[in-house]
């Protein structure tokens, strides 16, 4: 820990930069796309501190969560804006309704498999289904499988 607060104390550009790092690592191996506006905020921080380095290390951290709020803000209603009927870009099973899919193993008892953006589901389906090929659109996503009508 005395590493880290020397680090700090002669560095605070760095010790910024390698928490900005390690959040888009994180983000990068998770892939939720909400950790990206930290790591921004993280990396605005670190050049502030490298503009002024004697601001200490309270203010930093309210600049990096005012930062954090108001990116993550912003984005939010960028994305309103930009996408204003579309699901929230972080549920991909709501973003498959209304897709065409094509069935990869035959309905039985109304229930078979299908690929729909490039992954296969388990899928329901009531009344007659379509054969192995045939298509499929999206009607409802019901835990792990796709609700379907030919």
């Amino acid at each position: 820990m005395d590493a880290v607060l020397a680090l700090y104390q002669s560095q605070p550009f760095w010790l910024w930069l390698v928490v900005g790092c390690l959040i888009l690592a994180i983000e990068a191996a998770s892939g939720t796309e909400w950790l990206l506006w930290p790591a921004v905020s993280a990396g605005i921080v670190a050049i502030v501190t490298l503009l002024a380095p004697n601001m200490g290390l309270p203010i930093e951290v309210v600049i990096f969560a005012v930062l954090t709020l108001a990116t993550t803000l912003a984005s939010r209603r960028l994305i309103r804006r930009v996408n204003p009927d579309g699901p929230d870009i972080n549920d991909r099973a709501r973003s498959l309704i209304g897709a065409r899919a094509e069935v990869t193993h035959p309905f039985v008892d109304g229930r078979g498999r299908v690929t729909v953006s490039g992954s296969e589901w388990l899928a329901d389906i009531e009344g007659d289904a379509p054969p192995v090929g045939g298509s499929v659109t999206v009607e409802a996503v019901d835990g792990s499988r796709l609700r379907v009508k030919p």
